[in-house]
């Protein structure tokens, strides 16, 4: 063995060492669960940490952990297959490679993983005994269309309520024909080639008796470093008409009883993060972070929404640790915001920025969206007045995110603004909050490959294998969008006329 592999073995050995709660089991039926980004990425999410618990339940059934390396290129240097984390098994082994895709950039790491495991990427490529490959996550509540030339199965919502009926799908049928045969009759099941298309978006609900999700494994190697995440609800009640996981969706807002949630952490857990679509929606958030601090713990929260913020509640997180505030703007102006359905205001932030101050916290991190429907220069200089005055209250860290318009929400159909356009916009507001603010803000270009892939259908895959093939830059997508002569839906199917009457026409790059 060379060297170099030795060594990445010897990485994935002290992952694991540094982990609490890995499990290692083995059993008739072998899973790859594999996330399509690197393993500190992928450890910070719930989805992918609960289905992996629960696959490891099933008394028939196992699951070891994958992920996109860190260096693809010194992979295939060495022609070395991509391994398990748990064994390091080559991933080709299991019988079922299970993909859990968070986003549309992700799809390029599928790709990858695929070929790393020698399998061929197009399912049609593959022979009959290659493994079953499988995708599902958050994607699939919105647009998993790209994923269908690659995977065999799509597995559309929440998988806690899905994975068992496939794993003994998989066990009852002896040949994959058969397998694919009877998943796509199947409800959150969507078969390609089989399967009507209307199928598609046929999301599956969890019951609520599977609430919460929570860590299986604790590592410091992650964003969010050995903190443990337990679910506060699932869903959300609002109607911001960007969002996917908005009140129609799945029911809405599912809360998780106060006492459920802390029973979920464990005793020896020493940062908790409570996470969800609208964690500062749940009654009793204030509650379980008093009682978290007092128990010694370390707190954070997800999703802060700046008009359900209060003095007692920012006091509690600053009690638990926290050194920042976070808050969501989401709209350039209130204008914008209120197209949105997103109906805080400037003075809900100024507020909790002076509560954050108050209770000895060092910044406020504001996300905002660019390229909104309509958005304008005067939304762009109210945006930045707003920051400059903020930022006199305390240090502003200002990300900012290029607008996508996502299927399946009243803004499905919402044209990209187009990268000259968010250029101009993001150099106006560096110039105008130059010293003022730290601006950091996703690129242009890969938020108009992520609305191509959002808003386009199976054949947005093939461009994207064509891209990856080329080497991935963006010039290769650009390319491969055009050859495949790739038409975002347009249609404008809003439920909210007074947005669909001034949507300008997409720009290209």
């Amino acid at each position: 063995m060379s060297a170099t592999r030795h060594q990445l073995l010897l990485h994935a050995k002290a992952l694991l060492k540094a982990e609490q709660g890995t499990l290692f089991k083995q059993g008739a039926l072998g899973v790859a669960l594999c996330y399509p980004s690197p393993y500190h990425v992928g450890m910070s999410s719930l989805g992918f940490q609960t289905i992996y618990r629960k696959i490891n339940a099933l008394p028939f059934a196992f699951a070891e952990r994958a992920f996109l390396p860190d260096d693809e290129a010194l992979m295939r240097r060495l022609r070395m297959p991509l391994f398990s984390l748990e064994t390091q098994r080559p991933v080709s082994e299991f019988s079922v490679l299970a993909f859990s895709v968070a986003y549309e950039l992700e799809l390029s790491g599928v790709l990858s993983m695929l070929a790393l495991s020698g399998l061929a990427c197009l399912s049609t490529e593959r022979p009959p005994h290659a493994p079953l490959v499988v995708a599902g996550g958050p994607l699939s509540f919105s647009n998993a269309a790209p994923l269908e030339p690659f995977v065999d199965v799509v597995v559309q919502g929440e998988a806690e309520a899905l994975i068992e009926v496939l794993l003994r799908a998989c066990e009852a049928y002896a040949t994959k024909a058969a397998l694919l045969g009877a998943l796509a009759k199947q409800p959150g099941f969507f078969v390609p080639g089989i399967s009507e298309a209307q199928k598609r978006f046929n999301i599956c609900k969890a019951e609520d008796a599977q609430l919460p999700a929570y860590s299986q494994v604790l590592t410091p190697h992650t964003e969010l470093s050995s903190m443990f995440l337990v679910e506060t609800g699932r869903g959300c009640s609002r109607s911001c008409h960007y969002c996917v996981m908005r009140r129609t969706t799945n029911a809405g807002l599912r809360l998780v009883p106060k006492q459920l949630i802390l029973e979920r952490i464990p005793p020896w857990a020493q940062r908790v993060g409570f996470v969800g679509a609208a964690v500062t929606d749940h009654p009793k958030l204030i509650e379980l972070l008093e009682e978290s601090t007092l128990a010694g713990r370390e707190v954070g929260v997800s999703s802060l929404r700046a008009d359900r913020l209060s003095l007692r509640l920012v006091q509690a997180l600053r009690a638990g640790g926290a050194q920042l505030l976070t808050v969501a703007m989401d709209g350039a102006s209130q204008r914008l915001r209120n197209l949105l359905e997103r109906r805080h205001t400037e003075e809900h932030v100024f507020q909790a920025a002076q509560w954050a101050k108050a209770c000895g916290m060092r910044h406020l991190k504001l996300y905002v969206m660019l390229g909104l429907p309509t958005e304008e220069e005067a939304d762009m200089e109210e945006l930045a007045g707003f920051v400059a005055k903020l930022s006199k209250q305390l240090p502003v860290v200002l990300g900012i995110s290029p607008f996508v318009a996502k299927r399946h929400t009243p803004m499905d159909g919402a044209p990209f603004a187009g990268i000259a356009t968010l250029e101009a916009r993001l150099h106006f507001l560096r110039t105008r909050l130059r010293g003022k603010t730290q601006l950091r803000a996703a690129s242009p270009r890969w938020a108009f490959v992520e609305y191509m892939l959002a808003q386009c259908g199976p054949e947005a895959g093939l461009s994207a294998l064509e891209a990856w093939q080329k080497g991935g830059k963006f010039a290769h997508w650009s390319a491969a969008f055009a050859n495949h002569a790739l038409k975002p839906f347009l249609a404008c199917r809003t439920r909210e006329p007074s947005a669909a009457a001034c949507w300008p026409q997409v720009e290209g790059p």
